[in-house]
């Protein structure tokens, strides 16, 4: 059955803060192969003008993914069959750096559903921002529901 239409413009409660961690965006540049020294290095980082270790831009990654998932996949009025689902694009557009530090809020909002070939594809936006609401980046994810067999 395809998503609903009326989904379209859905906007989700904001998520509790995301604390972002220094040893997290260590980690995700070591996994991802950023050898840039200002993500590991609080120093070298400050030599640039961070406050500290500053993430690699897909970081995002680590926190929308697992807010857009609980808040629309994980929506049972959506309907969404995620045995079915793949990861179709991914889009980052920022304000700023994330850095070590920031507690970051994560506003949903299902930005587009269409279905074409029997398979649905549905846009979802996160704006995140700091706890203040200042905007960081806004995150466009695209999944692709496939067709039934």
């Amino acid at each position: 059955m395809p998503l609903d239409q009326a989904f379209v413009g859905r906007k989700y409660p904001p998520t509790e803060p995301y604390l972002v961690g220094r040893e997290k965006i260590r980690e995700f540049a070591r996994a991802i192969g950023a050898a840039e020294r200002e993500f590991h290095d609080p120093e070298a980082a400050r030599a640039i003008g961070y406050p500290d270790v500053v993430a690699p831009p897909t970081f995002p990654i680590v926190f929308t993914m697992a807010s857009s998932h609980a808040q629309i996949v994980e929506d049972p009025e959506l309907g969404i069959d995620y045995t079915r689902v793949v990861h179709g694009d991914q889009k980052f557009v920022y304000a700023r750096p994330i850095v070590a530090g920031d507690a970051l809020v994560c506003v949903n909002t299902v930005e587009d559903i269409t279905t074409r070939g029997g398979h649905d594809f549905m846009t979802t936006r996160s704006d995140v921002t700091t706890e203040a609401g200042e905007l960081v980046v806004t995150v466009w994810a695209k999944l692709v529901q496939r067709g039934e067999d």
